[in-house]
């Protein structure tokens, strides 16, 4: 039996578009009529519809492309980073394909850049925001408090599920199948000597976050680093990644870092919106 249950997450709200095939271009003798890069298009706009990860055959029926030609589309989104696959036939948005939306997002002058900064500078502490990449998390944007202690951690940096505050915010979150999967892929690895490798400990630790709606990392990555992390949705509500605060246990202790939760939480949900692109 799983022992990282989890509770329904309500979809962020928002207007939910039907997929609708995209111009098929000229009338051709069937339905995989159009260009690679068309049946390419398609696929990612399914992809990126509500309800995922989709299945093969529903990717395919939606945008109108063979099964045959809709798997081989997939296998190259999938090599390219573009797309993710479950091992079970079901595929959904990969990293890349989010980190593009995160750089579009970006441009607007409310943009994810502008509203770390401002968490930064509302709480004077390290700001984190990384994205799902399997059984790990990928930072993607860090932005550095005012003290001199600098963390390990770098864009591009590779984050535990298991042993970090944004890591374990996801984690609480994911199905309990997916939670699984992850934890048997990535394992329970001690990083410092207070980390989580207890499969049932963790799991009671999960079930907290849940109750509370934020995670905290107690020296459990990194020595003498002290993080609150909260998860960051998609619009079908799947965790795809989390903001954290990262403070020294010399200089912050676990209160007054926590007390910065609600501003996080908002913070997340506007990433939320410009990762879909408003």
């Amino acid at each position: 039996m799983p022992i990282f249950g989890v509770s329904v997450v309500t979809a962020i709200p928002g207007p939910v578009t039907p997929v609708t095939p995209g111009p098929a271009g000229p009338p051709g003798p069937g339905p995989a009529s159009g260009s690679a890069l068309e049946k390419t298009l398609r696929v990612l706009e399914v992809l990126a519809a509500p309800g995922g990860p989709h299945r093969l055959a529903d990717v395919a029926a939606a945008c109108r492309v063979p099964k045959s030609s809709t798997y081989r589309v997939l296998v190259s989104l999938v090599g390219q980073g573009y797309a993710v696959t479950d091992g079970e036939g079901r595929y959904g948005i990969g990293l890349r394909l989010r980190l593009l939306a995160a750089g579009v997002g970006a441009e607007h002058g409310e943009g994810i850049v502008e509203l770390l900064e401002f968490l930064h500078k509302c709480t004077g502490h390290t700001v984190h925001l990384a994205l799902r990449d399997g059984p790990a998390l990928i930072c993607v944007r860090k932005t550095d408090g005012g003290r001199p202690f600098r963390t390990a951690s770098r864009v591009g940096t590779r984050l535990p599920l298991h042993a970090t505050a944004v890591g374990k915010a996801v984690l609480a979150h994911l199905p309990p199948s997916e939670a699984e999967e992850a934890v048997r892929t990535a394992g329970l690895p001690a990083l410092t000597a207070r980390t989580l490798t207890d499969r049932e400990r963790l799991g009671a630790e999960l079930a907290g976050i849940r109750e509370r709606g934020h995670a905290v990392d107690e020296e459990e990555c990194e020595v003498s680093v002290r993080c609150v992390g909260v998860p960051v949705f998609d619009r079908a509500g799947s965790a795809v990644g989390g903001i954290s605060l990262t403070a020294t246990t010399v200089h912050t202790v676990r209160g007054e870092l926590e007390r910065f939760t609600p501003a996080l939480t908002q913070a997340a949900r506007g990433v939320e919106r410009l990762l879909q692109l408003g």
